[in-house]
């Protein structure tokens, strides 16, 4: 049997009973358009809080108070010595230090005129807004003053400038943040949201207001911008060293942004790989419509096999005709899959602009393998047990 006969008998085979074969396609289209979709959602969102963590740069390590094997939550718990302002200058000695962020945090209502909002409030070091990537609006951010005795200056964020400006420029004017007054010398550009925290709903004041506004005594955080002519590990290994010399104690945690990073990668990897899972029963049932119509197809074609074994077809001929038949109808059904999957994702980005879905070629192609393999797992047995008929047998079977 040649080649254009093998494919004339299979497209044959299908067309006999097109509605049949529709059906198993789409059984086996709706498994690769939910396992497609729904690992593409998973990797889209996995891409989506990796690009928003790495919008602060990847040369970040973050000293927090207490150790969080020990104490919980860091911040949250007494330590032994609280991280102050005194360790954000030490720290900002270091070699291959680029910028040091002092970090404390808290909510404050904040008046401007007849306008008054409740809003999150930073107290921060003059470096935040190239440390964190921020960029300006209007004006100027922080000056630096050692992080002492510091002036009443205050920069809005974005979206806190529209709501108590109303589109006016803010530069110069004072606002009331927690019962005192500051003078706005600056605007930030808008930002966007993260993990549902809006950056731009906030105010950014001088580290050492904040402790006396929020009445702490320690810092939440400090984080340290090292150069890249350094690594992660060894400016880690400094900064730890520094810190226990003058804590006498390692009462802090360092959080490298490799290692957020990593874990974060780790833990969205297999939620996708969770997600992909659980789209595959949808597979496995289509699979199965595809055994069922192989065994089906083979039970109305044995005199026809018979025939062909009596022409001369060879066992291994009608193995490749039963499984060219089952690897042909799932093949086809994640073509129809994978056309469902486009035109959803172009639905879904139109209706929905910010829903992070990545249609990945390098998934599409595996989907097809996929269905692929799933036929040709299907079509397995109903061929082997197609190829070992015995032709005599097979033609007195009517």
């Amino acid at each position: 049997m040649s080649v254009i006969d093998w494919a004339r008998w299979v497209l044959r085979a299908i067309g006999s009973s097109w509605l049949r074969s529709l059906l198993t396609m789409i059984g086996i289209a709706i498994g690769i358009c939910a396992v497609t979709l729904l690992t593409s959602i998973g990797e889209g969102i996995r891409v989506y809080l990796l690009d928003s963590f790495s919008q602060f740069g990847t040369r970040i390590v973050a000293v927090t108070p207490g150790r969080t094997t020990t104490q919980g939550v860091a911040g949250m718990l007494s330590t032994v010595r609280p991280l102050a302002l005194g360790d954000a200058h030490a720290l900002s000695r270091l070699a291959h230090v680029d910028a040091v962020v002092p970090l404390v945090q808290g909510t404050a209502k904040v008046e401007a005129g007849r306008y008054t909002r409740d809003t999150d409030v930073y107290g921060v070091g003059p470096d935040m807004a190239r440390a964190w990537r921020f960029e300006l609006a209007l004006g100027r951010f922080l000056p630096d003053e050692g992080l002492e005795n510091s002036r009443y200056f205050v920069v809005l964020g974005a979206r806190v400038r529209q709501e108590l400006f109303q589109g006016r420029n803010p530069l110069g004017e004072f606002v009331r943040i927690g019962g005192s007054r500051f003078q706005v010398i600056g605007t930030m550009r808008k930002k966007g949201q993260l993990l549902g925290f809006d950056l731009d709903d906030a105010v950014y004041i001088p580290a050492d207001l904040g402790l006396a506004m929020f009445n702490r005594e320690s810092l939440m955080e400090v984080d340290v911008v090292f150069r890249a002519s350094t690594s992660t590990t060894r400016i880690a290994r400094r900064i730890r060293e520094l810190l226990v010399e003058r804590h006498g104690d390692e009462d802090f945690t360092l959080f490298t942004q490799e290692d957020m990073l990593a874990s974060l990668n780790k833990i969205l990897t297999m939620l996708k790989f969770a997600i992909g899972a659980i789209g595959s029963v949808a597979l496995i049932v289509g699979g199965v419509g595809v055994l069922t119509i192989m065994t089906t197809a083979l039970r109305e074609r044995i005199e026809e096999i018979g025939l062909l074994r009596a022409l001369g077809c060879t066992q291994r001929q009608i193995l490749a005709l039963f499984l060219g038949e089952a690897i042909l109808l799932s093949v086809l059904g994640g073509m129809l899959g994978l056309g469902v999957v486009v035109l959803v994702v172009m639905a879904l980005g139109a209706a929905m602009p910010g829903l992070p879905i990545a249609l990945d070629p390098a998934f599409l192609l595996l989907s097809l393998l996929l269905s692929r393999g799933i036929g040709l797992l299907a079509g397995i047995v109903p061929a082997l047990n197609a190829a070992a008929l015995d032709p005599i047998e097979a033609l007195h079977s009517e």
